[in-house]
């Protein structure tokens, strides 16, 4: 019998949906599966450097403003 809870929400990290949620909102060429494949603050400012074409040092300054302390590992 099974206790009703998917694979994923034993394990998850709370701030990690929080930011997700953030990061979706703020760049919104993001779909579900690109933030469900992005584990790390780098992975996330080279994919905005990508999607948006803006300067890695603006990208990084706008992840460390966003993330405030918070983590993205799942």
């Amino acid at each position: 019998m099974t206790t009703g809870t998917s694979s994923h929400s034993s394990t998850t990290n709370p701030d990690r949906e929080d930011v997700l949620n953030e990061v979706a909102r703020k760049w919104t060429k993001f779909s579900k599966r690109d933030l469900t494949n992005i584990t790390t603050n780098d992975q996330l400012i080279g994919e905005i450097v990508k999607k948006y074409n803006i300067k890695k040092e603006a990208a990084q300054r706008e992840v460390h403003i966003l993330m405030d302390g918070r983590n993205l590992t799942p």
